[in-house]
């Protein structure tokens, strides 16, 4: 029995180094060893839900070790990223096994940490944007279109604009003023201060109406707003589900669509997972080329341990991130030396 290092959350507020016995490859699995991991807000929803221990951790990046006999897509020494699943041990140990249709080569300009911090925020702005919203993914494709973003500062909402200029929208979004700056440098055409009447800025800019509206934060407090502004047989979205009532009704006669984005429902489901793969092979060559940017801006470089991981949660968990959080350095977790 071969035993590698993993950082364990037990319940909703600890994490502990453990060892764990390393996966068995089999079918269409890889197993790869990590190097960076991305702290998502997801990590820390799904972690305040624990029953049981687990380990959590999603986006990742890390060289393939050993492939299962099915495994087509990858070779040994092959350098990737992912999201991965909920179904399975997450990214935070040292070697994890992921099914390839959920896994692409990384992108070769990014650094590891770079490249850790995009997949899982990647794969739900490019599904929101264009599975869920019905916006055209290739470039200049949706020339004329109008996209609000609401919360453009976040992890998700600072690629999905980047992908949104990419196909050729003109994206308006919000943030406090100290953070117009960063939308302005993420493909964001105008900028709104969410303190204010959003009503009235998106028409003080000259747009009765938008195409599509994206709410990143809340959309009870955002729907009305989202209801206001999006045109007939228009698209509003949301990544965040609250346990209220929305006002449906304010749509319906605009036969306008609301759609929820949940980019683990592929993998939960077992529907289309392969599109999540094929989804990171785009953006990887878009990174390469210099289109889209990382929205990196916060690396632990202390290595993924329960002391690490403590504090990378606490941060996320704050709310108030303006793009994304890694650790890298591989898992260092203290249970190794027992």
């Amino acid at each position: 029995m071969v035993e590698i290092k993993a950082v364990q959350a037990t319940d909703a507020k600890t994490f502990e180094d453990v060892l764990i016995q390393q996966p068995a490859v089999t079918d269409h699995g890889i197993l790869v060893e990590v190097s960076a991991v991305s702290v998502n807000r997801v990590d820390t929803k799904l972690k305040e839900g624990l029953t049981a221990p687990k380990i959590l951790g999603y986006d990742a990046v890390g060289v393939v070790a050993e492939v299962g006999p099915d495994v087509t897509k990858f070779k040994v020494g092959d350098r990737v990223y992912y999201a991965g699943s909920t179904q399975v041990a997450g990214s935070n140990q040292e070697k994890q096994l992921v099914d390839e249709r959920l896994v692409s080569l990384a992108p070769e300009r990014l650094t590891d940490a770079a490249a850790a911090a995009m997949p899982l925020t990647t794969l739900t702005a490019y599904e929101l944007l264009f599975e869920k919203m019905g916006f055209t993914a290739a470039a200049n494709a949706n020339s004329g279109a109008t996209l609000l973003v609401v919360n453009g500062a976040g992890g998700v909402g600072s690629i999905l604009t980047q992908l949104a200029h990419w196909a050729g929208l003109t994206v308006l979004a919000t943030s406090s003023p100290k953070n117009f700056d960063w939308l302005k440098n993420h493909g964001v055409d105008h900028v709104l201060d969410y303190h204010d009447d959003l009503i009235q800025q998106v028409h003080d800019l000259g747009f009765t109406t938008v195409d599509g509206v994206a709410l990143l934060l809340a959309p009870d407090l955002y729907f009305d707003v989202a209801a206001a502004l999006i045109r007939p047989f228009g698209h509003i979205g949301s990544i965040v589900g609250r346990p209220v009532e929305l006002p449906m009704y304010q749509i319906k006669n605009k036969a306008a669509s609301f759609d929820f984005e949940y980019m683990f429902a592929k993998s939960d489901a077992g529907y289309r997972v392969e599109t999540q793969g094929e989804i990171l092979a785009q953006a990887a060559r878009l990174f390469d080329a210099g289109v889209l940017v990382s929205t990196l801006t916060t690396t632990i470089d202390a290595g993924i341990s329960a002391s690490t991981l403590t504090e990378a949660h606490a941060t996320v968990s704050a709310g108030h991130m303006v793009g994304k959080l890694v650790i890298s350095g591989g898992v260092t977790g203290e249970a190794a030396h027992d």
